[in-house]
């Protein structure tokens, strides 16, 4: 077995000294050793999309990344979208326009389209769409969503 490695992670703004195996997912350190259980596993494999968060800006699936390939990177999760006790205009845009049911995917979509968003910020319908259907939901029927996605787009425009 290989020694566990200590490491500085950088979520949400928040310095959390962890010590990991090598192995162990960012996405397992995350909820296990950061208690930031927003982010969700589903599939474990990369496809479903719940695991989503923002590193160094760009969305990646967390279970398909070694924590230690994180160390030095700036990482976000859905905890850290709200600020001050507001809502990120992507989250008050979902609760808006009912873009979620379960809520299970909800983070990786959050995060998913934040992060597009910010890189992408006027894309057209058909960009979108193809953004969103990279995560999976098996409860909305994704026209919310889609709708949220397109609310918050002008909201951070603004």
């Amino acid at each position: 077995m290989t020694e566990p490695i200590d490491l500085t992670l950088d979520v949400n703004g928040r310095s959390y000294q962890v010590r990991v195996e090598p192995r162990r997912t960012l996405a397992d350190t995350l909820r296990d050793d950061c208690g930031l259980t927003g982010t969700h596993l589903g599939c474990e494999h990369g496809v479903c999309g719940a695991c989503t968060v923002l590193a160094d800006g760009l969305p990646v699936r967390s279970c398909l990344m070694f924590a230690v390939q994180c160390e030095g990177m700036e990482l976000r999760t859905v905890e850290g979208l709200a600020e001050d006790g507001r809502l990120h205009p992507m989250q008050q845009a979902f609760w808006e326009n009912h873009g979620l049911q379960c809520g299970f995917c909800t983070p990786g979509f959050l995060m998913l389209a934040v992060g597009y968003l910010e890189q992408h910020p006027d894309p057209d319908e058909e960009e979108l769409r193809a953004v969103l259907s990279s995560n999976l939901c098996r409860c909305t029927g994704y026209q919310n969503i889609l709708k949220a996605v397109r609310q918050a787009a002008a909201d951070m425009r603004r």
